[in-house]
């Protein structure tokens, strides 16, 4: 949770943050102010969110990251230069992240997250991971979700990409006109429930001011829970269903294919989620698998990294609904669809 302590914006600030303010609150703004952020690798994907964050204006930001800066680098990241090749990632982009806003505070670690333990985590309100193997982020995330902290897993592959978001249990806030239809408390899905409900008097009209609950799987319990998910979905909508999906769980089975193919380890994967096969394409996997692990371009490293710093944000105010909890990004057909697993 966001420690609020520290309260007391400036007149300065306010003037700065005054767009932010408007839309989300002034109290918004204070969690924000308060927030300290962790990027764990800062690749492509990561400069994205380091940017949008930073220039909202949030606490504090760590960035730990234990390689160098490559030649391949250069190609989505623009916090670093070709003087910056051989120096470590995390300290070479420090100076040009702190540019962006002098009130936060950012801070680089040339070192290998894999060293830390629990009590590294901790004073973190979020945590963001990307760029590592699906064992690593299974790591992480049990250890923020074993400390109740916000944690997002994300990896671009070429054209394609994916984000992984375990909230843990979060609240947040809808406002919205009152209606004839009138919301209740209690559940609205698996996931989501209504918690309170005020009615707001402006003027002559209402509006209702609703808290919601949503509850959030860890990432082991999500991949398992994945192949129930579809079933009993009808065929029009199977069909609609991102083949980035089953690629990228097909990716993180991969060290156990043996001489089966990329294409039809998808198709495996498609089988045991219970989707159409027919969603898959000769030329959609070599596509991917060519990108694999990682390859960032830098036009899905905006895109991917927009989403992500937008929810980050949103769930620091606490305000709209956030994430719930994976995004497929498909560069294909320039689609990002949410995916309840």
């Amino acid at each position: 949770m966001v420690d609020e302590s520290n309260k007391g914006i400036s007149a300065n600030e306010i003037a700065l943050y005054d767009r932010q303010i408007r839309l989300w609150g002034l109290a918004a703004q204070e969690r924000m102010r308060s927030a300290n952020v962790l990027l764990i690798t800062i690749g492509g994907f990561a400069n994205e969110v380091a940017k949008n964050i930073v220039l909202a204006g949030i606490g504090s930001l760590t960035i730990i990251d234990s390689r160098t800066v490559a030649a391949t680098d250069l190609a989505a990241q623009f916090f670093v230069t070709e003087e910056s090749i051989g120096k470590n990632r995390a300290e070479a982009c420090l100076e040009n992240i702190e540019k962006l806003n002098r009130r936060v505070t950012v801070k680089a670690l040339a070192e290998d997250f894999r060293s830390k333990d629990d009590n590294f985590y901790a004073p973190f309100d979020v945590i963001v991971a990307s760029e590592l193997t699906f064992e690593e982020y299974l790591s992480i995330n049990e250890i923020c979700h074993s400390l109740n902290k916000p944690f997002y897993a994300a990896g671009l592959i070429g054209l394609y990409g994916y984000v992984f978001v375990d909230l843990c249990r979060h609240r947040f806030i809808i406002e919205r006109e009152k209606s004839n239809i009138s919301a209740k408390i209690g559940p609205e899905t698996s996931s989501r429930s209504i918690v309170d409900i005020k009615t707001v008097r402006e003027g002559v009209t209402s509006k209702e001011v609703i808290t919601k609950e949503e509850n959030y799987n860890k990432l082991s319990d999500s991949v398992k829970n994945a192949t129930s998910v579809f079933r009993g979905l009808r065929s029009r909508a199977l069909l609609k269903v991102s083949p980035v999906l089953p690629a990228v769980l097909a990716m993180w089975d991969d060290a156990d294919k043996g001489s089966t193919s990329f294409h039809e380890l998808v198709l495996e994967k498609c089988r045991s989620l219970g989707l159409p096969v027919g969603i898959i394409s000769d030329q959609f996997t070599t596509s991917f698998e060519n990108s694999m692990p990682t390859t960032e371009l830098s036009p899905v490293a905006a895109v991917l990294g927009g989403i992500v710093a937008q929810d980050i944000l949103n769930y620091l105010a606490a305000k709209e609904q956030p994430i719930q909890n994976w995004v497929f990004l498909d560069g294909d057909t320039f689609s990002s669809p949410i995916y309840c697993i």
